[in-house]
């Protein structure tokens, strides 16, 4: 009975969280009237989008989460010097933009998700598209001399590990 009534409370504790984090950064302070009024709004906006969530994602192993996040943080600091030495220094006509297609062994929405989203945040390559039947996704990658090893790195280090965490 209590699990029920704290299920429908917080429907999604880890969003409510995340919410009431980032009310409290957006106002720019951290005092009690700000994180109650955030951990209102972090209440409030899960149970009312609830009916919206019918299948939650399983994480099957919510610690490799972690281990993905700090990756993918490592991998947006080394692209963006990566560019910037792109953007400075090498001249156009050297730049070898490139379309590449990556066939996808996920098959949960979240996770794809999850995927089309680090590929964009990380410079110098942005999802562009997700094939009909989710099977495969479009990325542009700004200098990809060899766009097979920019699909081999994507599925090795960030598909493989999302793989782990949801399916």
């Amino acid at each position: 009975m209590a699990r029920s009534l704290t299920r429908r409370i917080f429907p999604h504790p880890l969003l409510t969280l995340l919410l009431t984090l980032i009310w409290c950064m957006l106002v720019n302070g951290f005092s009690s009237g700000t994180v109650a009024f955030g951990l209102i709004m972090g209440i409030l906006i899960p149970i009312l989008t609830a009916a919206y969530w019918p299948k939650r994602p399983k994480m099957q192993n919510p610690a490799a989460m972690l281990g993905y996040c700090l990756i993918v943080v490592w991998d947006i600091i080394v692209a963006n010097v990566q560019v910037a030495i792109i953007v400075l220094f090498k001249r156009n006509s050297s730049m070898q933009p490139n379309w590449v297609c990556i066939p996808l062994e996920l098959r949960t929405p979240e996770a794809i998700a999850i995927l089309a989203g680090t590929i964009t945040l990380t410079p110098g390559t942005v999802s562009a598209d997700l094939s009909d039947q989710g099977h495969a996704l479009l990325v542009h990658a700004l200098d990809a001399p060899d766009p097979d090893a920019v699909r081999d790195e994507i599925k090795q280090r960030y598909e493989r590990r999302l793989k782990e965490i949801f399916e």
